[in-house]
């Protein structure tokens, strides 16, 4: 049986709930301007230089297979354009036009918090969370 959290790492459960729905918040109401979902808007911020398929379903922590509608919107709007990548004619790149580029530049505007959630920490500061985040993910 395991034993309820202590009230400091309830307050830390807390905390990151708090940190997330702020995110979140901030990322929807940005995309909701656009008419994007938030994984649309996260897929175009993630392709403001020509990058493989694969690397934009890392950022958005989903199977590729996931990726290919949400890019299909973004090309359907404009916003990004699909190239054969001249290396490896099998792997399609995504890069987002100059509209696409306009689109994410205003939402990094909107979203402060979302862009740069540990603005408020030193480097130091910033090292040391990601340390014991590493503990706690790696336990």
């Amino acid at each position: 049986m395991t034993t309820p959290p202590d009230s400091l790492t309830s307050e830390i459960g807390g905390l990151f709930a708090a940190i997330s729905r702020r995110y979140a918040r901030e990322s929807e109401a940005a995309a909701a301007v656009h008419e994007l979902t938030a994984l649309q808007a996260k897929a175009l911020l993630a392709a403001q230089s020509p990058v493989p398929m694969r690397r934009i379903a890392e950022h958005l922590h989903a199977e590729p297979s996931n990726v290919t509608a949400i890019v299909d919107r973004l090309a359907d709007r404009g916003l990004v354009e699909r190239h054969p990548d001249p290396a490896d004619r099998r792997v399609k790149l995504v890069a987002a036009t100059p509209e696409g580029i306009a689109v994410a530049a205003d939402l990094r505007t909107r979203t402060p918090f979302a862009t740069a959630p540990l603005a408020p920490l030193t480097t130091p500061q910033r090292e040391t969370l990601r340390d014991l985040l590493r503990l706690v993910a790696e336990a």
